[in-house]
């Protein structure tokens, strides 16, 4: 196999053999593979707008929006089309390239479904990529997700599916990779990702992602993310549970196995150093949640971010198309509004 090939037939031994590799030797082996592919000094940014929170029917472990944990997240209803242009129009303001709506939801209701493929068409309209996460769809549905442009669709697997059980209980692995399947199919590009330190162990990690890189198609974005505990779920104990080495090993083993994928940090980042967060850039994370919050969770500020980037001389990926239809976007508005 030539560095830097992409495959789909990975073992466990082989990707542990990855991680487990001396840590300048696996940031360098990262760092030259991530060359090949991508510009090693631009990051993708996607905001993340929480379109529907709490209420959950789904028992995941780690969740603040599940109806089964006892957190001080309210139930609300859907958010308006109106409210979703508003907070797109702020973030593409900030240089966000992509908007990733996300509901609490185990799957769309047929009620409010025509709402979010609303919500999809006008911020499409006005040049952002879309990113989608409601939980397990239908058919019918991912058409209609299909027709109206939908760029991508979320659907983490979390861990690995030995692991798994310990997390949920309401769906299972393969659920998940069903749906995954469903919207490959249908030529929609998936982000899929898990969730680094809620008890897991090394082989899980492992494990998760043979997971994604034996997919007859890779994620086009892959999410880590760093357990954030919160008050009132199950995993609310477990702190400080992964050090930032580790965290940087499973960045950097994920570019290796996903050579073309956007490796993207997520939740958690409020936990890294700078110095940690340049590591993982270094070790191929090539995009980022952008914004002071995450659905539920704290983000680090976007003018934080500016600074590490200009510290590093990283550029925010552009959009060029975004860019020449915000203001004519943001004149309608003001005239359906006036």
């Amino acid at each position: 196999m030539k560095l830097g090939e992409v495959k789909h037939n990975w073992t466990t031994k082989q990707i542990r053999k990855i991680m487990d590799m001396p840590f300048n030797d696996l940031i360098f082996q990262a760092q030259t593979i991530h060359r090949m592919h991508f510009n090693p000094n631009e990051v993708q940014t996607s905001t993340l707008v929480n379109i529907k929170s709490g209420g959950c029917a789904e028992d995941c472990a780690y969740c603040s929006q599940s109806a089964r944990n006892q957190t001080n997240i309210e139930k609300e209803q859907m958010m308006e089309v109106q409210e979703v242009l508003e907070q797109a129009l702020v973030a593409q303001e900030r240089g966000a390239t992509r908007l990733c709506m996300g509901a609490a939801w185990r799957n769309p209701t047929k009620k409010d479904f025509p709402r979010v493929l609303e919500m999809v068409k006008v911020v499409k309209a006005m040049g952002m990529e879309t990113c989608l996460t409601l939980g397990m769809l239908d058919e019918i549905q991912i058409q209609q997700l299909k027709d109206v442009g939908l760029d991508y669709y979320n659907h983490n697997l979390d861990t690995s599916e030995a692991f798994y059980p310990q997390i949920i209980t309401t769906r299972t692995f393969q659920d998940r990779l069903d749906t995954i399947d469903k919207v490959q199919k249908a030529g929609i590009n998936v982000c899929s990702g898990g969730i680094i330190g809620m008890g897991e162990q090394h082989k899980d990690r492992a494990e998760l992602l043979k997971t994604f890189g034996n997919m007859h198609i890779h994620p086009n974005s892959v999410p880590i993310n760093l357990l954030v505990p919160i008050e009132g779920t199950p995993l609310a104990h477990m702190r400080d549970k992964t050090d930032s080495f580790e965290f940087i090993r499973i960045i950097a083993t994920a570019r290796i196995v996903m050579p073309q994928t956007y490796v993207r940090l997520s939740a958690g980042r409020m936990t890294l150093t700078d110095e940690a967060q340049a590591l993982c850039f270094m070790g191929g994370a090539n995009s980022i949640f952008y914004g002071d919050k995450l659905l539920t969770t704290d983000n680090p500020e976007a003018g934080h971010d500016e600074s590490l980037f200009a510290k590093l001389g990283i550029q925010m990926q552009r959009n060029i198309k975004a860019e020449s239809q915000a203001k004519k976007m943001a004149s309608q508005i003001t005239e359906l509004t006036a």
